[in-house]
C-alpha cells in the first residue's frame, strides 16, 4: 500500500498561488491514479484534479480549470497541485488520494488518503 502526506497549504491573499505537495511513500505514486480533493466546512469532499498513472492524461473539475495545475514528479515520488489565481471560495482542506485503476472522480473509489493540509485564501 501507499502512504501519502500532503504539505504546502497556507493563508494567500486572493489572487496569490499555492503549490501543494503530495509525497507518496512504500509505493510510486506512478502504480496509481493520483488525484486531488478538497473539503470546505459543511461540506462534501470534492473532486478538483487527477492524474493518471503515466502522467498521459489530466483532470480538473471546471471550477480550477486554467488556474490549476497537476503534476507528478517520479524521482521524488511525488505529486504536485499548483494552484494560480486563488479565489477565496478555493478555502478548504485539500487532499492527496491514490486510486487503483482508471480515473474517477468519486472520492468513495479512492482507497488511498493523505491527512489533508488547510488552504486559507483571503480576500
Amino acid at each position: 500500500q501507499v502512504h501519502l502526506v500532503e504539505s504546502g497549504g497556507g493563508l494567500v491573499l486572493a489572487g496569490g498561488s499555492l503549490r501543494l505537495s503530495c509525497a507518496a511513500s512504500g509505493r510510486p505514486f506512478t502504480a496509481y491514479t493520483m488525484g486531488w480533493f478538497r473539503q470546505a466546512p459543511g461540506k462534501e469532499r470534492d473532486f478538483v484534479a487527477g492524474i493518471s498513472w503515466n502522467g498521459q492524461s489530466t483532470y480538473y473539475t471546471d471550477s480550477v480549470k486554467g488556474r490549476f495545475t497537476i503534476s507528478g514528479d517520479v524521482a521524488k515520488n511525488t505529486v504536485y497541485l499548483q494552484m494560480n489565481s486563488l479565489k477565496p471560495e478555493d478555502t478548504a482542506v485539500y487532499y492527496c488520494a491514490a486510486k487503483h485503476r482508471g480515473y474517477s472522480s468519486d472520492p468513495s473509489l479512492y482507497v488511498y488518503w493523505g491527512q489533508g493540509t488547510q488552504v486559507t485564501v483571503s480576500s
